[in-house]
């Protein structure tokens, strides 16, 4: 018996973590809060875990902006209602005044939320 996710489901998720760095290139820290779980957390590359409306916050007052973002690949595992996708870009960002180019790797996990995939978690690390 074949108990893997059909591809659209997987679609689904790669579409939700697609809009998720379509709104952090616009800064779109309101569609950021919809896709988000209230108890959505950022692990930083430095290991700080960040709250979601803590990194929100930072965001508004301009201490992180994204100026684009290049995605270069994405892999997703479902089980169920919940999904895990890795997905490595290069961020053109702003960190408190400077910046640079970020080689970023993005772990992600998700939930299915009735139609909806809603981010979990993020931990990033530098790849």
């Amino acid at each position: 018996m074949n108990t893997s996710p059909r591809p659209s489901v997987r679609m689904e998720v790669v579409d939700a973590y697609r809009e998720h760095l379509r709104a952090l290139a616009e800064g779109d820290t309101a569609a950021l809060d919809t896709l988000l779980d209230d108890a959505f957390t950022l692990t930083h590359t430095t290991g700080h875990e960040q709250p979601k409306d803590e990194w929100l916050a930072q965001m508004r007052a301009g201490h992180l902006v994204y100026h684009g973002i290049d995605e270069k690949t994405v892999t997703v595992r479902v089980d169920g209602d919940t999904a895990r996708l890795v997905g490595r870009m290069v961020a053109d960002a702003t960190v408190d005044g400077s910046q640079s180019d970020q080689r970023l790797q993005l772990t992600m996990d998700y939930a299915r939320v009735g139609a909806t995939w809603t981010a979990l978690r993020s931990v990033a690390r530098h790849w």
